[in-house]
Parts: structure tokens; sequence; C-alpha cells
């Protein structure tokens, strides 16, 4: 080096600024609206007016992350609008098709107190489309509104007002977007947009109907996933069959997520969509016509490659929508049936870095509202399914039947008929005693009682030999070791029992090879582990002195001295 260093490089902050704020960082690029135009997107008037009707108290804002640097101006908005008189609030007309009381489990809370007092959820648990009512019950919420984008699954616990927001959307390019898709007016068509753009729906429809288009429906919101046309209503006379949908295009405004478009696939003849941003000057924007058969066979791909899976993980990534703890039971049975183990894992948003630390499980099931239930990304090292792709792969290969169709919403599948997988499991047992010859005491069926009489299976997609594809199997026993507690339901297996050194883990009365890794070769077995509770003679633990820690911020906490260490 021609020169050296004369003094040391700056690696850390200059302790004269440790105790310094730091600058907000916001998107400069990003628009700014006026206060009158925070009024009208977020519909401050509305909110108000229906919080008063209510009779609320303490309320939960949730944003979206694009929308966070607004929320200040919008706490401010409505703190202002709840100041004034109740006789200057009203609910528009039609306003009441975007609220959602849900099922309110508890009475209005009373309080004496006539002040509002308003929070501000920034960073959402799960999906930003699905209601926060974990972080709302925090701050003891009474009711949660909800701005921007949403799946509107119905929720439990809380009230919801939904606030979609109004977006600008220019008329012109869209009806000559339309046009060209659509040249012939008779053409049945189905008008749908995004929620932030529903607004717009009526003006255009309007206006397509003076350009001589007579076979248009415009769709309105409803509460209601299951929908043939999710969250949208149909036309009438699709009531009672909803598969002539089929006769019918869609016209999309705004581009849908994934889970939508595979949904609508195979329900309508063709999806246009109509993207609400121009990304380009050069040209007039057209509508785009989506084809879903790539991601079709991607995904009927991911659940054909779970087949010789012996271990699921459940993954929940919901803590609100109504019925999720039955969809949990609901798949575990149906993996128990299927002689397979399954592990149940709350973390949170979910990554590729969170569960690649199990690398026992073979396949994962995602528990969540309907469009964050898919998960597509080549990041995760195994398959991520929903739970209607589970029960694909769960099925037979002769008996499994791929008509294209897909859903995700899991309140269809618990609206199925029941299977009893527990009748399966007891004819499973009644069927091995049936192969016993009492006469020879042995076996006389197909297969003998030695596990490794049982037939070959193969994974068809690698050609391997696959040994423990169903580890969770009864194994054949003669009629004088099966007894009633195998074929009825062993309620003793959920209890808590200690485990002795040198024991195996057993999970339903079967050794469990995957627990006894979990238990015995893990490194870390979780907080409070990695030390010993030692006991005096008389039985008391003997407790470590109480230390007081150091306090501050992460970058410069402070010791008992008083003085800033880094």
């Amino acid at each position: 080096m021609s020169s050296s260093l004369e003094e040391p490089p700056v690696l850390s902050t200059p302790a004269s600024h440790f105790l310094n704020a730091l600058p907000a960082r916001f998107d400069e690029q990003r628009w700014q609206p006026s206060d009158d135009q925070i009024l009208l997107t977020y519909e401050v008037n509305r909110t108000v007016a229906e919080i008063k009707k209510g009779d609320w108290r303490r309320i939960a804002l949730q944003f979206p992350d694009d929308m966070l640097p607004d929320a200040p101006r919008v706490f401010n908005a409505l703190s202002k609008k709840f100041r004034q008189p109740d006789s200057s609030q009203s609910i528009p007309e039609g306003a009441s098709r975007d609220v959602n009381v849900g099922d309110i489990n508890r009475p209005v809370p009373s309080s004496n107190s006539t002040e509002m007092k308003l929070y501000i959820l920034a960073d959402t648990s799960y999906g930003s489309c699905c209601v926060d009512e974990l972080a709302a019950e925090h701050v003891d919420a009474d009711v949660v509104v909800h701005y921007g984008r949403a799946c509107l699954s119905p929720t439990a616990r809380l009230p919801v007002i939904y606030i979609f927001t109004i977006q600008p959307l220019t008329m012109d390019p869209l009806l000559q977007a339309f046009q060209e898709a659509f040249p012939n007016c008779e053409e049945r068509v189905i008008l749908m947009a995004d929620v932030p753009y529903s607004n717009h729906l009526p003006s255009i429809d309007t206006a397509l109907k003076l350009l001589g288009y007579s076979n248009i429906f415009t769709t309105d919101i409803v509460h209601d996933p299951s929908s043939p046309l999710p969250n949208r209503t149909i036309p009438e006379d699709l009531s009672a069959g909803a598969a002539k949908l089929k006769q019918w295009h869609l016209f999309h405004i705004s581009t849908p997520p994934e889970s939508l478009l595979l949904i609508l696939s195979s329900r309508v003849s063709s999806i246009r969509i109509f993207p609400s941003t121009i990304t380009t000057l050069d040209r007039a924007p057209t509508s785009i016509l989506t084809s879903t058969v790539s991601a079709l066979r991607r995904r009927y791909a991911l659940l054909t490659s779970v087949n010789t899976v012996s271990i699921f993980g459940i993954l929940i990534n919901t803590l609100s929508v109504k019925n999720y703890l039955h969809i949990v039971e609901h798949v575990k049975s149906r993996i128990l049936d299927a002689g397979k183990k399954s592990y149940t894992f709350v973390v949170g948003k979910v990554n590729a870095a969170k569960i690649a630390n199990f690398s026992e499980i073979g396949g994962w099931v995602v528990i969540g509202c309907w469009e964050s239930s898919l998960i597509d990304s080549k990041d995760f090292w195994k398959p991520v399914l929903t739970p209607f792709e589970l029960e694909l792969a769960l099925t037979k290969d002769g008996e499994r039947i791929w008509t294209g169709e897909w859903r995700s919403d899991f309140q269809s599948i618990l609206d199925e008929p029941p299977k009893n997988s527990h009748a399966s499991r007891k004819n499973r047992v009644l069927s091995e005693r049936e192969c016993y010859d009492e006469e020879y005491g042995e076996q006389i069926g197909e297969y003998d009682a030695e596990p490794e009489s049982a037939p070959p299976e193969f994974d068809l997609r690698t050609g391997r030999y696959v040994t423990d594809t169903r580890p969770m199997q009864f194994s054949v026993k003669s009629p004088t070791a099966i007894s009633s507690n195998e074929i009825e339901p062993n309620h003793s297996a959920k209890s808590l029992v200690k485990r002795l050194k040198g024991e195996l883990a057993v999970i339903g009365g079967e050794v469990s090879p995957g627990a006894e890794h979990l238990q015995s070769k893990r490194t870390w077995t979780g907080l409070g582990s990695d030390f010993e509770i030692k006991y005096d003679e008389g039985g008391m633990a003997n407790s470590a002195p109480v230390e007081e820690g150091r306090n501050g911020i992460a970058r410069a906490y402070v010791d008992q001295g008083g003085q800033a260490k880094r």
C-alpha cells in the first residue's frame, strides 16, 4: 500500500450520538396524499360513524406495510373526528357491505369514560390480509379496523370494520382494453375487481352498457371465501349449479393473488387481468390473458412427491380464522389414518429458514386463510401443501383423480361428508385378526406377521425403495395380543408421562423413531435446558442470587456506575 492508516477506522457510532434518535426512513418517491385525500382514501367519516354506532372505546388500527407511512395521519384524522358532535357523523348508504361484525362472543364493554383509545398495529403476526386479533388483544381492543386488501376470512373473537380504501383508477384505458379483449358485445363476462378498486365497478358497468354490452355481470363483495367466486356474488341463474360458470369469462381489475387465480382457473372459461398500475408509457395498457396450467402442474407434482413421506409437519399460520382448530384436528386425523406421523408447529410468519431447522419433516401442511395457505417458493427444501392438496396426496394412486380443480378454503373441506378415520383404523385391526389361523396359531393371510414380509414400496419419482412410509400403521398381532384398547381410541396417549433414561419414545402405543431422534440427538432441547437444578438435603432448590442486569439500548448498555458501554 502506498499510504498507511494514521488512525483506526470508525467502526461504530460515536459515544456522543448513542442516544440520538435515528431519522425515519421513508420512500421519497412515494406519493404523499393531502389531508382531504386521507379523509377520502381511508374513509375516515365512515370509520368514525361505525365506531360510535358500536359504542367501542378501544380501537386497534391495522395497516399493511405499504400504508404505514400514512398511519399517523389517519390516527390524527380519526382523533379529530371523535371530538366532533355526534350529529355530524352518519353512515353513508351502501357502506354496510364493507363492515363485518362477525361473531361477537362477548358483550359490548361498558365504560364510564367517553375517551377513545386508538392503537396502531404496525406489525402483523401473520399475513397482512388477515385480521390480527392476537395483536389487538394485547391492547385489549374492542374492535379492529382493518385497512387495505383483506381475505375476508371469518373471525372468531373480535368485531371487524373493513376499510378497503379508495384507490384511483383511469377509466378510458380500461374501457379500451375491455373492448379489445371482448369485441363481441354478446359475450358473457363477469366484471370483478380487487377490493381497493371495487368502488369503481358500478360506474364501469354503466359505461360498458352504454357501449352495447348486454351480458355483463358486476360482482359485489360478500364475506364468503367458500363461494364459487371467493368473497363475490355470482349470477342468480348460477346459484343452483355453479358448474355453469364455465360459460362465463372473467375480467379482473388489478392483479389477483395466485391462490385466487388457481381457484378460478377451473371454474370460468378464461381470465383476463387489467393491471391497476401502468408500468410502460410507450404503449396503451391492455388486459392480459392468464394461464395457470404450469402452476397447476407444479402443484400436482408437489403433492405426488409426498406419497412416500412418513412424517408431516403442520404449520399453523393463523390464530384468528374461525374453525382453524377444527381443520388442524382433521389434518391430524387424516395423516394418522394413512399410517403416518405428524408434528404441529406455530412459527408465526412462515419462511424457509424457520422450517429448515426440522430436517426430519418430509412435507409441510399450512393451516391459514385461503390466500396465505398457498406458499409457492423454491426456497423451501421440502414441499409445502394446503389441506386440500394433502387430501389428494394421502389418496391411493389407484383412487386419485386429478380434475384440475384447486381449492384453498379449508371450510369447504370441513363441510364435506366426514370420513370415519376411527372406523378405518378399526377395520384394519380386524382384518389383521381375520388373517390369523387359530388352529395352527400362525398367520395365513396374504402377508406374514414379520414386517419384512410387507409389500415393497417404491418412490416412483426417484425409483428408490422406501421402507418407512407408514411408521404409525398397526403391527400384525395374534388375536390374543389384540385387545380392545387397539380397536378403541387410546385416550391415555395424550397424557404426560415422565420419560425415564433408557426408555424409547412412544406415541399412541407405538415406538416412534422420529420422536426418539428429536429427544436424544437434538443439541438444543428448549429454554432452561442448559443448566441443572441442584437440591439441598432438605429438598429445597439451591437458587442463585438475583443480580441486576444491564439496561439501556442494545448498542449502548449502561452499567451499574451509570457509564455507557458498547
